[in-house]
């Protein structure tokens, strides 16, 4: 729909490049930096996979829409942009409980802290919530994808969400609805509320946007008037929070500041002895 894509048109493309490159930058000192491989910078760098995975679901759509023009997308596509969309955010919503409760182990109980949280319990917190949300959507998909749709076919949004897409159904969605509301209940509230009274205040604004703005949409029920309110909180839980992650968690972080300018420190030095090769041998050519 023409007019769900307002709050994006003005510069879409630079915030999915700041987004993505921002997120690319954290799983790459993460990796490469032996001093950030600690249970909080692996569950840092998960995150900041999750939000790069997730951005990708709903920016590039708008882009080839606003590009091209053709904003169409099959329902088979759509449900496939709703299933991936909505696992990542369901991952989310859990990570960042289990990042709190890291941190609140870190702080509150330090000399614990090396014994429960190894890394083979941080592999397996990590691989149980991408297997658990990407299962637990799996059931809402093969419910939508046994409605049947009789038009309008316009989708009344900037990308395939939930509520959106059921409207569009002839069919009874009163037990789909249901479901929904109680399953966005267990992805928001408890992971919202461990969340909020174990994270720091600049970590609480990001987390208090996120969880705030998905419990608005997901279990405030709709009306005329806050439907379009509902896009402007999609655009802050799905865009926004991405995009400030990166330097809400790590950027402003005293170790990954010190990782990044290790890593420009070593690009440079690399550069400048490749530059300078590369000088002496066209001279040596020359002399010969």
């Amino acid at each position: 729909h023409p007019g769900s894509f307002t709050f994006l048109k003005q510069t879409p493309d630079l915030i999915y490049a700041v987004t993505v490159a921002g997120n690319i930058l954290i799983i790459v000192l993460v990796v490469t930096d032996q001093h950030l491989h600690t249970p909080m910078y692996f569950f840092l760098g998960n995150l900041s996979c999750l939000e790069t995975c997730y951005t990708s679901t709903i920016l590039p759509r708008v882009l080839a829409g606003l590009l091209t023009g053709d904003r169409t997308i099959s329902v088979m596509g759509c449900i496939a942009q709703l299933y991936v969309f909505g696992s990542l955010a369901g991952t989310e919503c859990f990570l960042l409980s289990v990042m709190s409760y890291d941190r609140y182990l870190a702080i509150c109980k330090p000399l614990h802290y090396a014994a429960v949280m190894n890394g083979r319990l941080c592999l397996q917190l990590v691989v149980g919530l991408w297997i658990e949300g990407f299962m637990s959507v799996s059931i809402f998909i093969f419910m939508i994808s046994q409605l049947t749709f009789c038009g309008p076919n316009e989708i009344d949004h900037f990308f395939c969400d939930f509520r959106p897409i059921i409207k569009l159904s002839c069919t009874d969605t009163h037990m789909l609805e249901v479901a929904s509301f109680i399953s966005s209940s267990i992805f928001t509230l408890p992971p919202f509320l461990l969340t909020a009274f174990s994270t720091c205040s600049s970590h609480l604004i990001v987390v208090t946007i996120f969880y705030g703005t998905l419990i608005m949409v997901y279990l405030v029920s709709e009306s005329d008037a806050l439907r379009d309110l509902n896009k402007v909180f999609s655009v802050f839980y799905g865009v926004l929070t991405p995009l400030l992650n990166p330097l809400i968690y790590s950027l402003r972080n005293k170790e990954v500041k010190e990782a990044l300018r290790k890593a420009l420190l070593r690009f440079f030095v690399h550069s400048h002895v490749r530059r300078s090769c590369v000088r002496f041998c066209s001279i040596s050519s020359s002399m010969i």
